[in-house]
């Protein structure tokens, strides 16, 4: 996934940055409410981290804003504020979950990927495609009953391709899966980890759409 964090703390933000990108998402870091204002409007983010109380702002201001824009990319509020009010007025505000500093960055992971499950209409960590079993909540896939393993580079890859079996994605939407902003892309990356993702998965798992881009295929399912 492509994940805007928005976190004024540098320490902080540096872990969970650190944490997300570990679980194989690309992270845009920004710590004012103009950045991140600027930023939703040039990328197209899964989902957004968010912190309350900014130097030029309070989030909640930027999430009313975000939902009166007709956008309905998920949003976590992470913050320090923990009466029950303010959960009410962040969820209330368009939020879709609410976490409270200092929270575990595991559950963090755990909350971003059942966030992201509930956003694209499926809950179940377990999806099967073709002779591909795969759970979303371990990172785990296993082909024909044996267990693949994937980097953390691949996995954010394959992700891309398991929630939308069948349909073309194109380099730029798989790049934006791989690469934050500022980070230096080679011209042939996703060659390189879809020929990868082939031999892990079958040589058919993916299909090049030659100018337009690539395709899981489905046609076991």
């Amino acid at each position: 996934m492509r994940v805007l964090l928005v976190e004024d703390t540098e320490g902080l933000g540096e872990a969970v940055r650190d944490q997300i990108a570990d679980d194989g998402h690309a992270v845009d870091w920004v710590q004012t409410l103009a950045f991140a204002e600027t930023t939703v409007q040039t990328t197209a983010y899964d989902l957004i981290l968010l912190d309350l109380i900014l130097p030029d702002g309070h989030g909640f201001g930027f999430l009313r804003k975000l939902r009166t824009a007709g956008k309905t990319t998920p949003v976590i509020i992470l913050t320090a504020r923990d009466q029950v009010s303010d959960r009410i007025e962040g969820l209330n505000a368009g939020a879709d979950d609410y976490l409270v500093k200092p929270f575990d960055l595991s559950e963090l992971s755990a909350r971003v990927a059942a966030v992201a499950r509930r956003y694209r209409g499926n809950p179940n960590p377990l999806i099967r495609v073709g002779d591909l079993e795969v759970d979303l909540g371990d990172h785990r896939i296993s082909r024909n009953g044996q267990p693949v393993e994937l980097t953390a580079r691949e996995w954010a890859l394959f992700e891309g391709f398991i929630h939308r079996p069948g349909m073309l994605l194109s380099r730029s939407q798989l790049e934006d899966r791989l690469y934050a902003f500022g980070a230096e892309i080679e011209s042939n990356t996703i060659e390189v980890y879809v020929s990868r993702l082939r031999k892990k998965l079958g040589r058919d798992a993916i299909v090049t759409v030659r100018g337009m881009g690539y395709r899981l295929e489905t046609h076991d399912q």
